[in-house]
This record gives C-alpha cells, sequence and structure tokens, in this order.
C-alpha cells in the first residue's frame, strides 16, 4: 500500500466474524484516493453481506476521476440501499441487515476532500497537533454527545450508544430525503491525515488517545496498528477498522520578501553605473573582478565540502565509540515486542517536543518489558504519572538504554520491577524526580568510555542523590510514624 493512504480491520476481542469492510485505492496517480469504512448490521451474517455489498457497489462507481464527487458518492449510498433492500426480500434470513458507512474522495493535487456519511462510523482531520471529528452520529446518543450535553466518557459507556436511527438499507428514505445521506468538502492541507473508523475504535479509545498515537510512528501502517492494538487492550468488543490518508505534498513556503542575490547584485552594478562618473579612488582593471568573484565562490564551495567531509567523519567516529553501550544488553537476534512495550518505544522516537507525557489510558501499568527501550533523541522529559515497567519473565537486559544520540534524559515518576538494570547510560545526563526502584539488581548503570591509549585525568565521585523535600508530618518529626 502506497505510504500515504492505508487500512486494517480486525476482528476484535469479543466477536467471530468481521462485519467490517474498508476500501482505500487510487483512482488517479495517486493524488486521487477513494477511501470508505462499512460497519455491518443486522446478525452474525447478514452484517457482513450488506458491507460486502456496500463495498462492491462503491467500487463500481468509482473507476476514474468523477465529475461531481459528492454527487456520485450519493450515488453510490443510493445504489447500496437498492441492493440490500431488494437482498433482503429474497433471503429471510437477511431481513434485519443494513450497514453504515463513510465515504471519502480526497483530491491532493487540488487540496480539497469531499465527504459522504450515513451511521456512526465515522471522519477525523488531524492537523497541527489536533484532531476534529468531522461526521456526525446518527444516534440519539451521538446527538447528546456532539451538542454537548454528554462529553465524551459518558457518551462511551452509555448502554444505548450503539442504537443508530440511520443506515443504508433500512428503507428508501435514503433514495427521497435529501437530508439523508451528510456530505461536505473541505481543504486538505499538505500535511493533514484524515482518518475513518468504525465504532469499535472510538467506543474504546477516546478522543485524546487517538491523538497521540496518531501523533507517533513513522509510517502510517504503524499509526494504524497502535490504534487497532490500543482498542484491543482496552477491550475490543467489536471489529475495528481503520483507515488513514495523508495529503503527503510538502508544505509551501513563503518566498522571503528580501531581494534575492540577483537583484541585490544588480542594484549594486546600478550604482556603480551612477558613481561611473567619478574617477574611483583605488582604481582597478575591469578584467580583475569577476576572476576575483569566482576565485571566492571557488573558495567557498571547497570549505563548504571540506566542512561536510568533517562533520561525516565525526558522526560515524561518535557512533562506532558508543558502540560499547549495545553490548549492555546483548541480543543474537530482534525480540518482538508486545503491544503496549512497542507503543511505548514509538512514544519514545516521536514524540513532539521534548516533553513526552504518558497516559495511564494507553499504557495499562505494569508494562511488560521484553527488550531495551532505547532513547535516541538529544533531550526528553518522561512524565510518567505513575505507571510501572516490569521486567518480562527471563528478561535480563536494561529496561531503558540511552543511545548515543541521547545526552540529557529526565524521569518523573516511573516505576522499575525486577530488572537486571533498570536505566543503562554512558557518559550521559540523568535526572530522576519521584521513580521508584523495585528489586532491580543494578537500578542506574554507567558506563564511562575514555580514549584508547591516552593519558586520562578524572575524579570518579559517589552520586549524592537529591535530599528529599516532602513535608513532614509533626509525628514523622518526632521520630514515630
Amino acid at each position: 500500500m502506497d505510504k500515504h493512504f492505508f487500512g486494517l480491520t480486525d476482528t476484535g476481542k469479543s466477536r467471530d466474524n468481521n462485519e467490517d469492510s474498508f476500501i482505500v485505492k487510487s483512482l488517479t496517480s495517486d493524488q486521487l484516493i477513494l477511501a470508505a469504512v462499512i460497519d455491518g448490521v443486522g446478525g452474525y451474517h447478514g452484517g457482513e453481506v450488506a458491507a460486502g455489498i456496500a463495498t462492491e457497489q462503491i467500487s463500481m462507481q468509482f473507476s476514474g476521476r468523477p465529475a461531481d464527487p459528492i454527487s456520485q458518492m450519493i450515488r453510490a449510498f443510493r445504489n447500496t440501499n437498492e441492493m440490500i433492500v431488494a437482498k433482503k426480500q429474497t433471503a429471510t434470513d437477511l431481513s434485519e441487515m443494513a450497514c453504515v458507512a463513510t465515504m471519502v474522495i480526497a483530491d491532493i493535487e487540488h487540496n480539497q476532500f469531499y465527504y459522504a456519511h450515513v451511521g456512526d462510523t465515522r471522519l477525523y482531520l488531524l492537523r497541527d497537533g489536533s484532531l476534529i471529528k468531522i461526521s456526525k452520529d446518527h444516534s440519539f446518543v451521538g446527538f447528546l454527545e456532539d451538542s454537548g450535553r454528554l462529553d465524551e466518557a459518558a457518551a462511551m459507556q452509555h448502554p444505548k450508544r450503539n442504537e443508530i436511527n440511520k443506515a443504508i438499507g433500512f428503507s428508501d428514505q435514503i433514495a427521497t430525503d435529501e437530508s439523508y445521506i451528510e456530505t461536505g468538502q473541505s481543504p486538505f492541507l499538505p500535511g493533514d491525515l484524515l482518518l475513518l473508523c468504525s465504532d469499535g475504535l472510538t467506543d474504546m479509545v477516546n478522543r485524546q488517545d487517538i491523538t497521540t498515537l496518531l501523533l507517533q510512528g513513522d509510517t502510517l501502517a504503524k499509526k494504524a496498528g497502535n490504534l487497532i492494538a490500543l482498542a484491543n487492550e482496552n477491550g475490543g468488543r467489536d471489529n475495528i477498522t481503520v483507515v488513514l490518508l495523508q495529503n503527503n505534498k510538502a508544505p509551501q513556503k513563503v518566498n522571503p520578501t528580501r531581494p534575492d542575490y540577483r537583484q541585490q547584485a544588480q542594484a549594486v552594478v546600478g550604482a556603480e553605473r551612477n558613481e561611473s562618473i567619478r574617477p574611483p579612488e583605488n582604481p582597478e582593471p575591469a578584467t580583475h573582478a569577476a576572476p576575483k568573484r569566482n576565485y571566492r565562490f571557488t573558495a567557498l564551495v571547497i570549505l563548504c565540502l571540506i566542512l561536510l567531509g568533517t562533520t561525516i567523519w565525526m558522526y560515524l567516529q561518535r557512533q562506532h565509540a558508543a558502540a560499547p553501550v549495545s553490548t549492555l544488553n546483548p541480543s543474537p537476534k530482534q525480540k518482538v515486542r508486545n503491544s503496549q512495550e512497542q507503543l511505548l518505544q514509538d512514544a519514545f522516537d516521536h514524540s513532539l517536543g521534548d516533553t513526552l507525557v504518558l497516559s495511564d489510558s494507553i499504557f495499562k501499568s505494569p508494562v511488560l518489558i521484553s527488550d531495551t527501550l532505547r532513547l535516541r533523541k538529544d533531550t526528553l522529559y518522561v512524565v510518567a504519572n505513575g505507571i510501572v515497567l516490569q521486567a518480562d519473565s527471563g528478561y535480563k537486559g536494561a529496561a531503558i538504554t540511552m543511545l548515543a544520540p541521547s545526552r540529557l534524559m529526565k524521569l518523573d515518576s516511573l516505576q522499575f520491577k525486577g530488572f537486571a538494570t533498570a536505566i543503562a547510560i554512558s557518559n550521559q545526563a540523568l535526572l530522576l524526580k519521584n521513580v521508584t526502584f523495585t528489586n532491580c539488581l543494578i537500578p542506574v548503570q554507567n558506563s564511562i568510555h575514555f580514549p584508547d591509549r591516552k593519558p586520562v585525568n578524572a575524579e570518579l565521585m559517589k552520586l549524592n542523590p537529591l535530599k528529599d523535600n516532602t513535608p513532614k508530618t509533626a509525628d514523622s518529626k518526632n521520630g514515630t510514624e
């Protein structure tokens, strides 16, 4: 699948079959993308049949660039409705089947997207770190939530959350009522991300956690996998489907207002011409000017190449010098992480800025660690909110290791349990605040490296923990607690 659109579906942990379906495909040169998430309803077998009909009809409707995307999406939904109603009349065991769906045409070339929606599947837009819900839930509880009468937490736990009042296949009203299908058009700017999903995701994962995971992971496949993994961690009570579309065009850059080099040069030449009536104080032959400028430019290029080569050489030397750090946790082959520790590693790798706040609704304590969590960022402040890292059975390596690019890590309110080595560093700065070590043989291992065959002058001092500034009670001051 192309790097800027991806879809994934999962049965979940409670269902035996998957009544969800999705479409995500390129219509014209990867600049026009069709995407849809369909959730079948109506019994064990009927939901799958309805979702299959919708998938087939939507795919048949779109084979190239549509002249009118919204009109064509409406036609696809109405054709699907006709097919489902006709099928219900010939198969009595499918009399209750229907489906809900959200469909998008993303026109990356023109920075626009169009959508059509019926039911409680959802469409979100992620822009500049903010997740915006585009579609409306066609249900009573969804109306209460969208209108602000219920907050998200209460809506997610409401017993009638999944009772919908609109679906494809319910009746012929979709063919006559223009308001039955929700449609819209909106800008799709470079860097924007669209999320289409079934309620199997949004019933299990709140908007804040969805946002957090969409901002992590280096590929759309990783983001989708993390979302589904968290939905399953939180219960996985329904089928879960995620489709992601990204406008992968580079953001537009504002041209500088100041004159460019050529304009400045022309201005200088004009000024010289204006002053040509006066003889220069230190006349030089005109033929010497251009070679002099060419010489300076050539010298500058050579200097830049030398600096570039030196920088690359120093980087490779630094990487080579840092190699002994990995020997703290030797591993003959790449280990397979569990979903929670993979989410944590992704959070370390892709956190925005230098502060990472771990949510206890994403990371369920204890997080079992079976392979070292590696910190690569120059500086990272981790606020853990009491989350516990616990060594998996038989694991003897470090919980967290700072690699060569990392220089400073601060851990706040994190707990380590059962590690041979909790934290491994090498000539790096480590700050700890409210960090607890339980049954850890070596809480912090600092490997100090000196240059080979060169005299070293150093003073290795004992680590003195900072004074505990926790207020004392009257009893504790008197020696009784």
